[in-house]
């Protein structure tokens, strides 16, 4: 089956999220959420930059995945039916999902198909995205996170606040809280030391993996040449995951395909460094379709379009595609660390959000129309991003095409009348010279004028001066 050449936008906001302005008001004014989150991305900024300064050839090594990913993406059709054709000969299956729900209904059929009512995760942000744990809890079927952060979430019936540490808005404390309320192994004298919190997790989850029968992963990677599946962790949670169970479902983004698997060795430099800050992840997984007495007996790989075909297309915006999710450009974002996760409304919060949420999920919730301005433009995205997204020239892009508010629409069609011939540009230069009095005094919009100084126009402008110097 050829990859679907269409593809309406379904990956839902979170339930009644405002836009970002208005959801950012209230974690800004968190002064313990900031705490936390000011103190975790800080520690992995000053380890990341630790990581990457071991590398001489780090610009080389980032300018090369930006050339693999957007020659990947150039010839994206060709390579997702080299992949399916490699799985399918080694004994996996590939399903085509268009959107989330088509995406959804896949897996829920595939673990019914099993008898089963239980299954374990692997993180993943794709099923983050679909929302794959609420249509499984809809049909029946419970599905238990393995990874510690994205657990503490789960059992807290909490959202994901950030891609690489979805906890990291919560603090030691607070976590020993939620063990102790929602984790029946849980000792009474649970402290919050990382390594009494690790070990209750570990209790927890460890009866889980053993009676699992179906287990879902996202990936990391896959690559296109031999059908190999790749999943990267640090917690071992996904190594069980990937060999325990009978049945292994993966859901992946159709961007997360590499040609060759010599194009690891690019990625698996980056991804580690940019992430974890470690010089290479503890677990990589890769697997490529079943073999006879070596893991799970079944494998199927659910090839996830919901809106990048709609992204593909946009020259300037498709460059969003090559993101690895190693969410470096959280860490070193202004706004995110004042805001949090949550305020983005999306699986995807930070800049990497701001402009991938918008583009497959379409500009039509005050959320996705706001999230292009969640940003001070301040190029830190760019300069973190491992595979080179230029994310400040997507904003501006994503701006231009956001709808306008009436207010927006007068100011810009004034202004390009205005612009529009020298004469009239010329007199709304003398007209600005005049108000200057005025311009000192003027206090609006107070959410700008309350925390800066309007600026004020010069008694002359160019044109007068030019005109009276040539004199």
């Amino acid at each position: 089956m050829n990859p679907p050449a269409v593809n309406p936008p379904a990956m839902p906001t979170y339930l009644g999220m405002p836009s970002f302005p208005e959801a950012a008001r209230g974690a800004v004014a968190d002064t313990r959420l900031r705490a936390n989150l000011a103190h975790a991305t800080g520690t992995i900024r000053r380890r990341r930059e630790a990581a990457v300064a071991e590398l001489p050839d780090w610009p080389e090594l980032r300018d090369a995945a930006k050339q693999i990913k957007d020659h990947t993406l150039e010839h994206l059709g060709h390579y997702l039916e080299l992949l399916e054709e490699r799985v399918t000969a080694a004994g996996g299956t590939v399903h085509w999902a268009l959107d989330a729900a088509e995406a959804n209904a896949i897996v829920t059929r595939l673990v019914r198909e099993t008898g089963e009512s239980e299954v374990v995760k692997v993180k993943s942000m794709a099923t983050q995205e679909i929302g794959l744990n609420e249509a499984l809890a809809e049909a029946g079927i419970t599905a238990h996170e393995t990874d510690l952060a994205e657990l503490i979430v789960q059992l807290d019936d909490d959202l994901p606040s950030h891609i690489l540490v979805p906890a990291i808005h919560k603090n030691r404390a607070e976590i020993r809280e939620i063990f102790r309320r929602e984790m029946p192994s849980a000792p009474e004298d649970l402290t919050d030391d990382p390594a009494a919190l690790a070990e209750a997790a570990r209790r927890h989850l460890r009866a889980k993996f053993l009676s699992a029968k179906v287990a879902v992963s996202g990936a990391n990677f896959a690559i296109a040449e031999t059908g190999t599946v790749l999943v990267v962790e640090s917690e071992g949670n996904g190594r069980m995951c990937l060999t325990l169970p009978d049945t292994l479902i993966t859901v992946m983004g159709v961007e997360k395909l590499l040609p060759t698997a010599r194009d690891l060795e690019v990625f698996l430099q980056l991804l580690p460094r940019s992430s974890t800050a470690e010089r290479m992840n503890p677990y990589t997984s890769a697997w490529t379709g079943v073999h006879p007495g070596d893991g799970p007996r079944a494998f199927h790989l659910v090839l996830l379009d919901n809106g990048r075909t709609a992204t593909h297309a946009d020259p300037v915006g498709r460059q969003a595609l090559r993101c690895i999710r190693c969410s470096a450009c959280l860490n070193v974002c202004p706004v995110y660390a004042r805001a949090g996760g949550h305020a983005y409304g999306s699986p995807y919060p930070g800049p990497i959000g701001a402009i991938l949420s918008p583009q497959i999920r379409g500009i039509g919730s005050d959320v996705d129309a706001s999230l292009p301005f969640a940003s001070t433009l301040c190029g830190a995205c760019y300069e973190a991003c491992p595979v080179a997204i230029d994310i400040p020239e997507v904003l501006v892009h994503l701006r231009a095409r956001a709808p306008k508010k009436p207010g927006e629409r007068l100011v810009m069609t004034a202004a390009g009348w205005t612009l529009r011939t020298p004469g009239r540009l010329a007199l709304a230069q003398y007209a600005a010279s005049r108000g200057r009095w005025f311009a000192r005094r003027l206090r609006f919009p107070r959410a700008w004028a309350d925390t800066r100084d309007v600026p004020v126009p010069p008694a002359r402008s160019f044109r007068r001066w030019w005109r009276e110097e040539q004199r």
